[in-house]
């Protein structure tokens, strides 16, 4: 059986973070370098998803049972307030890159990472119907956090999802999907481990195809309208806003891919384009010349230099592209807000009022196209099509700015949340439990039915511990 125990002797490179455990105690991280939380072991399973992996799981499960501790699985962590992590319990990585590709879909194992899925699909003429944007995130946590990506055609990731396997607190296998179990799938669509260990999903491949990038620079008061004409019409689009503070959010850049004829290249890593992306985007840290300029160079170097690219070349890109070098005194802080696109001018005027006097450097908007969500309990789209705009910023690693984006992050929230919208769980914990129970109506469901499945409360993090226990 593939099994390590992370030990002070034994460091493993989880993602972007260097897990090395202290003698006294082990602790695990998260993206944010914020999260250092004690846990009682990590193991790394590497198995295929058999019988050595079922066995594995179901060890840990009653051995934290016995000692009634937490247990929580996991893959790169790229979350930001210990979602991914149980206080004082049994962290699990799953680390394996099983993918076996059919006619139209795929299975894979739950800890696998999406460039492992390219890998496999596009030899095939497949690709991913709906992944994160970038290919070094775990499959299993995507459809956990219930992500979405820049197809524009559906919702969440979890939307392209068939079926799942999944373990039960009582150490049960079981297969759940829209029409089997589906309760227990929607709960563990966007229920961040919660409801049991994800091992195996089965999901839906698009047909792989060469895109070729268009770009239209608008006022930002013309993008939702804009959004919305072409959204359902082409396979993939975004958009961008100019954050320099002369202009701030008063420019918007929708990117538009449409399906060309021609050869279909090999969905290649990018290279040295993305690294020089990387050093502009670094530098605007309080740099508003570098800020004009990046902001010149996409909307007229980018459609100069851009060129037909595959489906899944567009996505196949790591995050560490723009995140992962801040440096040892600030660390990269990820914001998502969900808004209908007739209320999208009300977000650029909120946006407007309360960032640029928040104290934050922010470095980059990117705004996606995300359809209804009526299947996951804890869903960030439950009425209608939704605009999302991921806001990353920059924070200084103090315990002044830490609280200066704890203020800022609940006056947005609040200010989206009287839009009729909402937020994205994966990110800081700084919303109160009141904010959180408006955000997503059906967290107490949510709850209960945890508890049913989960009486002991063996699968905790702290999303269960700072809001789903409290209310």
């Amino acid at each position: 059986m593939a099994t390590r125990e992370i030990s002070p002797k034994n460091p493993v490179l989880d993602g972007v973070n260097l897990i090395v455990p202290s003698k006294e105690k082990s602790t695990l991280n998260d993206a944010s370098r914020l999260s250092e939380t004690p846990i009682y072991k990590h193991i790394i399973l590497q198995d295929d998803p058999g019988e050595a992996l079922i066995s594995a799981l179901r060890n840990e499960l009653a051995e934290a049972k016995q000692s009634g501790r937490a247990v929580n699985i996991g893959a790169a962590r790229h979350s930001m307030g210990g979602q991914a992590i149980p206080r004082d319990g049994h962290a699990i990585t799953l680390q394996n890159a099983w993918v076996e590709a059919g006619d139209g879909i795929y299975r894979v194992q739950a800890g696998a990472r999406w460039k492992d899925v390219i890998g496999a699909l596009d030899p095939v003429g497949l690709s991913p119907k709906v992944m994160q944007t970038n290919s070094d995130f775990g499959i299993g946590a995507t459809f956990s956090v219930n992500a979405h990506g820049w197809p524009t055609a559906f919702g969440p990731m979890g939307s392209t999802v068939r079926s799942i396997k999944i373990m039960l607190a009582d150490g049960s296998l079981v297969s759940a999907s829209r029409s089997e179990h589906p309760d227990i799938f929607a709960a563990a669509m966007g229920g961040y481990g919660l409801i049991g260990l994800l091992i195996e999903l089965e999901l839906e491949a698009a047909p792989a195809a060469l895109l070729e990038p268009s770009f239209d620079e608008m006022p930002a008061e013309n993008f939702a309208e804009t959004f919305v004409n072409v959204a359902r019409n082409v396979p993939m689009a975004y958009g961008r806003l100019n954050i320099d503070r002369a202009n701030f959010f008063k420019d918007a850049l929708l990117i538009t891919y449409r399906a060309v004829e021609g050869e279909l290249p090999k969905a290649s890593v990018p290279g040295y384009r993305s690294y020089l992306t990387r050093k502009i985007f670094r530098s605007q840290t309080g740099n508003e010349w570098v800020k004009r300029r990046r902001w010149g160079m996409e909307t007229g170097l980018g459609p100069i230099l851009a060129g037909p690219v595959s489906r899944s070349g567009v996505m196949n890109e790591s995050v560490k592209t723009l995140l992962g070098e801040s440096g040892p005194d600030r660390t990269d802080i990820i914001h998502e807000y969900f808004v209908a696109p007739d209320r999208f001018n009300d977000f650029l005027t909120v946006c407007r009022d309360i960032i640029p006097s928040s104290y934050q450097e922010l470095l980059n908007i990117t705004m996606r196209w995300v359809e209804q969500d009526s299947v996951s309990l804890l869903s960030y789209a439950p009425s209608g099509p939704r605009i999302a705009s991921v806001l990353s910023f920059s924070q200084e690693m103090s315990a002044r700015a830490e609280n200066d984006m704890k203020v800022m992050t609940r006056d947005l929230i609040d200010a989206v949340l009287a839009l009729g919208g909402s937020y994205y769980l994966p990110y800081r914990p700084h919303a109160t439990v009141a904010q959180f129970s408006e955000g997503y109506k059906q967290a107490s469901e949510f709850g209960q039915f945890k508890r049913q499945t989960d009486p002991k409360t063996i699968f905790r993090n702290a999303l269960w511990d700072n809001y789903l226990a409290r209310i």
